[in-house]
């Protein structure tokens, strides 16, 4: 688990520091990038688990990313948890504005991938009167204001915060019992890692040899339609007779 958070660069935060984030911080390197305790972060996440776990209906939840790198982490959550996920830009009023009958929701907890990006979510969700609580993948300079549960990590990056909502959805798994922990999870953490569209077609497209080149590819032998009907060859050249057509001349019209 550590040699993935490590690979995925979980632990690298940034120059700036909030001072709510000082306490998940291990130490400062040279160059200024603060480094992230990786066991506070788990810590959090075993939190994080356990009380998206002890809510009786999971759509009651809402996972928010309106960070491009967060949208199919977020997406995949939900479908492997059964949660609510809003993707993308979070419209203003959907936790407040009960006229918004399509958009309208009242949950009874959220997770936000971003709280500098998914500001508007906290916001909302600090007016309402219904028990909410915030999670929040939080960097070393992100506010956590009408944060409940920080969960320290490096949110900037597509494999680390992938990585982060793998780590969690698993870990729910766990707790519900819909997963062993001695038989692991077969889903790769790689499916919640975004993937740049362009990228994804070129990887798609597969490359289909034409008729000129699957004819003159090496080992193909020009000659031998010469040498069909000389014997060793295995193969003779079929008459009409044997394909049972006979050849007749054709009809010609009369010029009118």
């Amino acid at each position: 688990m550590v040699q993935k958070m490590l690979a995925a660069e979980v632990h690298i935060g940034s120059n700036n520091l909030d001072p709510k984030m000082e306490r998940y911080v291990w130490r400062r390197r040279q160059d200024g990038v603060h480094l992230i305790d990786l066991g506070k972060t788990w810590d959090k996440l075993i939190l994080a688990a356990r009380v998206i776990a002890g809510i009786e209906h999971p759509s009651d939840i809402c996972i928010i990313s309106g960070r491009t790198y967060g949208q199919r982490a977020v997406h995949k959550f939900a479908n492997f948890t059964g949660t609510t996920a809003i993707a993308g830009r979070f419209t203003p009023g959907t936790f407040t504005n009960q006229i918004q009958q399509r958009d309208f929701k009242e949950p009874r907890l959220i997770v936000v991938a971003d709280p500098r990006v998914d500001h508007q979510a906290l916001t909302e969700a600090s007016y309402v009167n219904i028990p909410t609580i915030a999670f929040a993948f939080a960097n070393t300079d992100s506010p956590l204001r009408h944060v409940d549960i920080a969960i320290p990590c490096n949110n900037g990056s597509k494999h680390a915060i992938g990585l982060m909502f793998w780590l969690l959805a698993r870990e729910i798994g766990y707790l519900k019992g819909t997963l062993s922990r001695a038989e692991g999870w077969d889903v790769m953490p790689d499916l919640f890692f975004y993937r740049d569209p362009e990228e994804a077609e070129k990887e798609e497209t597969v490359e289909v040899p034409s008729a000129f080149e699957e004819a003159y590819k090496p080992g193909y032998d020009a000659t031998a339609p010469e040498n069909w009907g000389e014997e060793g060859t295995g193969f003779t050249q079929p008459t009409t007779e044997e394909w049972g057509v006979t050849l007749r001349p054709p009809k010609l019209s009369r010029p009118r």
